[in-house]
C-alpha cells in the first residue's frame, strides 16, 4: 500500500481504486485539523494529482462503456454509449 506521503510520481501506476482509497485518507487527515502547515500543504497537492488521475480513470472507462441495443428483427448489437 502507498503511503499518501508518496511523491506525486507514482500517482500514474494507481488504480482508480487505490488512489481513491488515497484520497479518502488524505481527505480525512485535512478535515482532522490535526496535520501541521507544510503536510497539509503537501497532502493537499498529493490529493489534487490524485483527484485528476480519479477522474482521467473514469473519464477512460466512460469511453469504454457500450449499451446494448435490440435492432429491428431482433438482431442484438453494441452502440458507444451517450451521457448527456
Amino acid at each position: 500500500m502507498t503511503d499518501a506521503s508518496s511523491p506525486p510520481a507514482d500517482i500514474s501506476a494507481l488504480s482508480f481504486e487505490e488512489a481513491l482509497a488515497q484520497l479518502e485518507r488524505i481527505v480525512a487527515e485535512l478535515e482532522s485539523g490535526q496535520a501541521p502547515l507544510e503536510r497539509s500543504i503537501d497532502i493537499y497537492e498529493r490529493g489534487a494529482a490524485l483527484k485528476a488521475h480519479c477522474e482521467k480513470k473514469l473519464e477512460a472507462a466512460r469511453l469504454k462503456v457500450e449499451k446494448i441495443v435490440l435492432g429491428q428483427g431482433g438482431t442484438v448489437a453494441a452502440e458507444a454509449a451517450e451521457f448527456n
